[in-house]
């Protein structure tokens, strides 16, 4: 049976789906005025694999990640930048999905945007005012009031006492109390706004999420995951305001599952200590592969700790397993009576340990460097079911990052010609910097573009 650790349940839980044979699971996806850096890829990565695993076991799975393109960061970066909100998260969505797609991660089957479902969280807002729960201050603002709500405080832990405000929250005098949130906020005369029954303004941070999982998935719904740092207060708001509105009794959720944080040489990861990493930043030095089986050496819930070291140590573990399978590991279905292969399947249905299963993977290496046919046939099937260890062993030894086949090559080249020709130079030369990240080297010679590898 597969088992996952619940966050509210404080446990590891047999997977029971609340429809048979289906599994729906809603993971908090990115804020889009900047690069993704490590933290979004462990997220990226870790539901990916999870995706992947419960499908293997024959669910039918759909998957949502949002994305948040209008908040206070997005609205004070497209005003620094003296640019369309629009058109910065445009191009931070796209820069998303290229580091998404280099690190092996599919596309969900719905990746809404906050901005397309704005009525919903109205609608969703006036329930909560109908139920008591939300109230509009003297600011204009709408704020939920969380001392209404009896269960507030249960995926955390700790009482409303304990409980402080989140660093989203910002501190208003005219809320009912420091630990409410706002559900609906009063637009500034510059910023974007939509009409509402409250005044024109924009939504919270925190209603997004809730609206677009019952539209996209019904409630209550299987899995809903995310990184640590938004256990509170973001899932709790969450909670308190799914089930608020669907009043007493309501469920929100079976199993929240929450991926550990990075650090970075031990320390925590952050701007101003000057240790921060954006995924672009990683790959100029790292095969993507190499960063995603990084992610997967580690449990999900345990601390990620980056250093050159560890992603150098796995750049080597990864190189072994590319070794074993030269010119032995043909493609073939798992072969689920093998012994490692059943070793492999109780490590992931064990809240989906990948240490333990990519254990087994250096196991069957040893036994394909003595010439085991069948154990490198097992050494590349299992690693699909990882995201890894897809490419012809040759691409990977000799260096060559994933995805930059000569077709991709071409096809970026022309979407640079195709920016120079509409005179977005920025544009073109944000192309020729992403194939240059990827040890492509472009030559513009007499109207002509020729490319090279470094």
């Amino acid at each position: 049976m597969l088992k996952i650790y619940n966050t509210l349940g404080r446990a590891k839980q047999e997977f029971v789906p609340l429809r048979a044979g289906e599994a729906r699971m809603y993971v908090c996806g990115m804020t889009v005025y900047d690069y993704c850096h490590l933290g979004h890829a462990r997220v990226l990565v870790v539901f990916d694999v999870v995706r992947r695993w419960l499908r293997e076991r024959g669910y039918r799975v759909t998957y949502v990640r949002n994305i948040t393109d209008i908040d206070d960061k997005i609205i004070r970066r497209a005003q620094e930048n003296r640019e369309p909100v629009a058109a910065l998260t445009r191009r931070f969505i796209d820069a998303m999905n290229e580091d998404a797609d280099a690190l092996g991660v599919e596309r969900p089957d719905f990746e809404p945007r906050a901005t397309e479902y704005v009525p919903q969280m109205l609608e969703l807002i006036g329930k909560l005012e109908h139920e008591g729960l939300a109230y509009q201050s003297g600011s204009g603002d709408v704020n939920y009031a969380v001392r209404r709500f009896p269960g507030y405080g249960k995926l955390s832990g700790k009482s409303l006492d304990e409980l402080r405000a989140g660093e989203r929250v910002e501190v208003d005098a005219a809320k009912e109390d420091p630990l409410d949130f706002v559900l609906w906020k009063r637009s500034k005369p510059e910023e974007p706004k939509w009409s509402s029954p409250w005044g024109e303004g924009r939504p919270g941070w925190h209603i997004e999420c809730s609206a677009m999982s019952a539209a996209l998935l019904g409630q209550p719904f299987d899995i809903h995951g995310g990184g640590q740092d938004l256990q509170f207060p973001h899932h709790e708001n969450e909670i308190a305001q799914s089930e608020g509105a669907m009043g007493p009794g309501g469920r929100f959720v079976n199993y929240w599952m929450h991926n550990g944080f990075v650090r970075v040489d031990e320390e925590k990861m952050s701007k101003s200590l000057g240790n921060f990493f954006t995924v672009r930043d990683i790959l100029k030095k790292y095969d993507p592969e190499v960063v995603r089986f990084f992610i997967l050496r580690a449990h999900y819930r345990s601390p990620l700790n980056y250093s050159d070291a560890h992603l150098e140590d796995a750049k080597s573990a990864l190189a072994r397993l590319y070794t074993a399978l030269k010119d032995r590991g043909e493609a073939a279905p798992v072969d689920w009576d093998e012994p490692h292969a059943r070793r492999f399947k109780e490590a992931m249905d064990d809240d989906f340990g990948t240490p333990e299963a990519v254990a087994e993977l250096h196991q069957l290496a040893n036994a394909a460097f003595q010439g085991d046919a069948a154990a490198a046939r097992q050494l590349k099937a299992l690693g699909g079911l990882l995201g890894l260890l897809q490419r012809e062993p040759q691409e990977f030894l000799q260096g060559r990052p994933a995805g930059v086949s000569e077709g991709w090559i071409e096809e970026r080249i022309a979407a640079r010609n195709a920016a120079r020709k509409a005179k977005n130079y920025a544009e073109a030369d944000r192309v020729r910097q992403e194939l240059l990240d990827r040890g492509i080297v472009l030559e513009d010679k007499a109207g002509t573009t020729s490319w090279r590898r470094k």
